[in-house]
């Protein structure tokens, strides 16, 4: 009887162990959707994967919110807007506590900003401005620092709405 209960307790175990794992995984982004893009017919919606589907490009900055230098990984942004099929207009950027941003597509150029989901090998979690950041290379192009791009540097990012 005590060997059916502890194989019991060890199944029950497994499962709990099995579904937490899970959850990390779904709470990082992996399987579930973390941007949704409207403004588009039809609108899409992107799960981490999309956007590695997409392409993943990786830099160093140090930034003014955060201390010392930074590797940033994520989707470059020239890319997303090719894969939306857009050559101009303004993406409205969207954060989750509702703050707003325009980011002219003109700003989509390679070696410039990303749509960042991972920080210094991390996964970005809500607590750390993730699960998405658009993040500039700002130590390696002056006219990236200015308040202007600072303020276009959207965290927690779960929408954007295309104006063409």
């Amino acid at each position: 009887m005590k060997i059916v209960f502890l194989i019991l307790c060890l199944a029950v175990a497994l499962a709990v162990v099995t579904g937490l794992t899970g959850t990390a995984a779904r709470a990082e982004g992996h399987d579930t959707v973390i941007l949704t893009v409207t403004g588009l017919e039809p609108p899409r919606t992107f799960t981490r994967a999309d956007l590695e589907a997409i392409g993943v490009e990786s830099f160093e900055t140090s930034t003014i919110w955060t201390d010392g230098i930074q590797e940033f990984s994520g989707t470059p942004l020239h890319a997303f807007v090719a894969a939306l099929g857009l050559e101009q207009g303004v993406l409205n950027a969207i954060a989750i506590n509702d703050y707003r941003v325009e980011i002219p597509v003109s700003d989509a150029v390679e070696n410039g900003p990303i749509l960042a989901f991972a920080r210094n090998g991390v996964s970005m979690s809500l607590r750390d401005n993730g699960p998405l950041w658009v993040v500039y290379p700002y130590d390696s192009n002056i006219d990236y620092r200015s308040e202007v791009i600072y303020s276009r540097s959207i965290w927690q990012l779960e929408r954007i709405d295309v104006v063409q």
